[in-house]
């Protein structure tokens, strides 16, 4: 069956780095698009990062220039390297599977590694 595992969160002040990953099993990972969600209390679900299967990757425009997400396919995993955090980053962060980028949302999902950045 299909299994997605974060790991790599943890408490940081602000400026300093984390990496995140995602281990999957279970399905064709080098063949889907792979996304990063983040959502804070109160706050709505935002994607932060997504690669596709060509390896194109994309940023919000919150995290660009201080996040990179990248794949290693045959591991099997995703990562988020995190550098130059700010309090805003605080979340739980979720990666996510789909054959397509834009069938995200019907995808697999991950049960989330808690992300959080003091001053």
């Amino acid at each position: 069956h299909v299994q997605l595992v974060e790991s790599g969160g943890g408490s940081v002040q602000a400026g300093g780095s984390l990496r995140l990953s995602c281990a999957a099993s279970g399905y064709a990972f080098s063949l889907y698009c792979m996304v990063w969600f983040r959502q804070a209390p109160g706050k709505e679900r935002e994607e932060v990062a997504e690669i596709d299967n060509d390896g194109r990757s994309r940023h919000a425009d919150s995290v660009k220039g201080r996040f990179a997400v990248s794949r290693d396919n045959p591991k099997k995993i995703l990562y988020l390297q995190m550098n130059n955090l700010k309090p805003e980053d605080t979340a739980m962060y979720y990666c996510a599977a789909a054959r397509y980028c834009n069938t995200i949302l019907d995808g697999y999902w991950g049960q989330g590694t808690q992300v959080t950045v003091s001053s």
